[in-house]
Formats: structure tokens, sequence, C-alpha cells
């Protein structure tokens, strides 16, 4: 398998004893089938993870964008997914939802 030009984590907020909690994981189960048919509708080069708790549960839900870095927050609907991935093809962050 090729590496792809991008790799997109979502917390899905599951702790060291596996318990899922927070709004990351209320609300990635959602956006997770959007994201992956969003991204390969617009022929992205990208590969989309769910991951444990990003300890960022104040700006949940979290996406990040890698190699990038780019860190998300407020991720909550699908037009901010699609804000993000516009933002993506264009080649720059989408600041609105950036994390500084």
């Amino acid at each position: 398998m090729e590496k792809p030009e991008y790799h997109i984590l979502v917390c899905n907020s599951f702790r060291a004893k596996g318990d899922p909690k927070g709004v990351c994981n209320k609300k990635a189960a959602d956006l997770m089938p959007y994201l992956d048919e969003e991204i390969l509708d617009r022929g992205l080069d990208a590969l989309v993870t769910s991951t444990g708790c990003l300890k960022q549960c104040e700006d949940g839900p979290v996406m990040v964008v890698y190699p990038q870095g780019y860190w998300y927050g407020k991720v909550e609907s699908e037009e901010i997914v699609d804000e993000i991935l516009d933002a993506l093809e264009d080649g720059e962050p989408c600041e609105k939802y950036l994390l500084t």
C-alpha cells in the first residue's frame, strides 16, 4: 500500500479503559461515513482513521490532518467537514475551525 497524501485522524474519545465518552464519540460516529464518502467523491488521496481521545474535549469533535498538522475543533456537521475539505483541496488550512 502506498502512503496516502493525507492522513485524517478523527477523535472518537476512547479512553485508556476502552470506554467511549465525550462529545467526540457522540458526533464523530455520525460524521465518519460522510467524511469517507466526501473523500471518495472528491478523489482525495486520503486515509481516515478513528482515534482514541486526543485530549481536546473542550473543542470536540476534533479532526487532525497530516502531514500538514492541522488540528480542527468543533467539527460538528457535514457543512464543517465540507469547508475543511474545500480548504484542503485549495492547499490551505480552514482558519475558521483551526485550533491554535
